[in-house]
C-alpha cells in the first residue's frame, strides 16, 4: 500500500506531509507507518516506515531528523543529523536545505512551519502540556533568530484529538485557569462533571496571538478516525498494551 500523505496548500511547495497510518510495515497494534522509536513495535521495522518517510520527501533516512519528545517548551536549532542521541526537546527549525524536520504524535498537535521566503522552517510537538507552557511560541522565537519572520510565517496543525472526543477532568481545567485566565472558551461542559477540550482551536489561538501571519488545522481527529490515525486515548479505552505514533515533517 502506497503512503498517505495530507498535505496543506499553505506550505506549499515546500515538501512536507502528515502521513496517516496507511503504507507502512508494521503489523498488530501498530498496523500501517508506526514511526515511534520508543514504542515497542521491532526497531527493524519502524526503521523501514521512516526510510519510506524520508524517501517520499526526496532525503535519506539520516536526513529525517526528530527529537526525544518530553512535553517540554523547547525548541532547538538543527543544521544536520545528531552527533549521538537525540536531544529532549519538542520543537526544532532549521535553515539547512536538505533536512527534514520531523516529530511525532497520537493525538498531541503536530504543527509544522515554514517563512519560505526566509528560508526557515520548524516542526513542533504541542500536547496540552507543551501548548501551554509556549513551545509553540518558542518555535516562532527559534525561526526568527534564523532570518523569519514571523508576521511572513504559515502554521499548520495536523491530526489531532478533538474536542468532541477529548474529555478532561476539573484538575485540567483549574490548571489552564491559573496559566491563562481566558482559556475556559475552549472548554465545553462534558458529562459527570467532566469538560471537553478544544486542543486544536487552542493551538490555533496561541498562533494566532504569537503573531503568526497564517494558520490552520487540517480538521482530522486522531481518535475518530483508526483506520488512517493512531490515538493514544483511544489505545487507552480498547486497553491495548501499546499505540503507534504518527509523523509530521517538513523540508528545505
Amino acid at each position: 500500500m502506497t503512503l498517505e500523505i495530507l498535505t496543506h496548500d499553505d506550505l506549499s511547495p515546500l515538501q512536507h506531509g502528515f502521513f496517516t497510518r496507511r503504507g507502512g510495515a508494521s503489523s498488530g497494534i501498530f498496523a500501517g507507518l508506526n514511526c515511534g522509536i520508543g514504542s515497542s513495535d521491532q526497531t527493524e521495522v519502524v526503521q523501514i516506515n521512516r526510510a519510506r518517510v524520508a524517501a517520499s520527501l526526496d532525503v535519506g533516512p539520516e536526513m529525517l531528523i526528530g527529537v526525544h519528545q518530553v512535553h517540554s517548551p523547547t525548541a532547538i536549532h538543527v543544521t544536520g543529523p545528531h552527533d549521538g542521541p537525540a536531544p529532549q526537546a519538542d520543537a526544532l527549525v532549521t535553515a539547512t536545505p536538505g533536512l527534514a524536520l520531523s516529530v511525532l504524535s497520537a493525538d498531541c498537535q503536530p504543527v509544522l512551519f515554514a517563512d519560505r521566503d526566509a528560508g526557515v522552517i520548524g516542526a513542533a510537538h504541542a500536547g496540552w502540556k507543551g501548548a501551554l507552557s509556549g513551545v509553540l511560541e518558542a518555535t516562532l522565537d527559534a525561526m526568527e533568530a534564523l532570518g523569519a519572520d514571523r508576521g511572513a510565517t504559515t502554521a499548520i496543525i495536523g491530526p489531532s484529538i478533538s474536542q468532541a472526543a477529548y474529555e478532561v477532568g476539573q484538575e485540567y481545567f483549574e490548571t489552564f485557569m491559573v496559566e491563562e485566565p481566558d482559556s475556559p472558551r475552549f472548554f465545553a461542559n462534558g458529562t459527570g462533571g467532566r469538560y471537553q477540550f478544544d486542543l486544536p482551536g487552542y493551538g490555533l489561538h496561541r498562533l494566532r496571538e504569537a503573531g503568526v501571519g497564517t494558520c490552520d488545522w487540517v480538521r482530522h481527529c486522531t481518535y475518530a478516525d483508526p483506520e488512517r490515525f493512531y490515538s493514544y486515548r483511544r489505545s487507552q479505552h480498547q486497553t491495548q498494551a501499546d499505540y503507534g505514533r504518527l509523523i509530521a515533517a517538513i523540508r528545505l
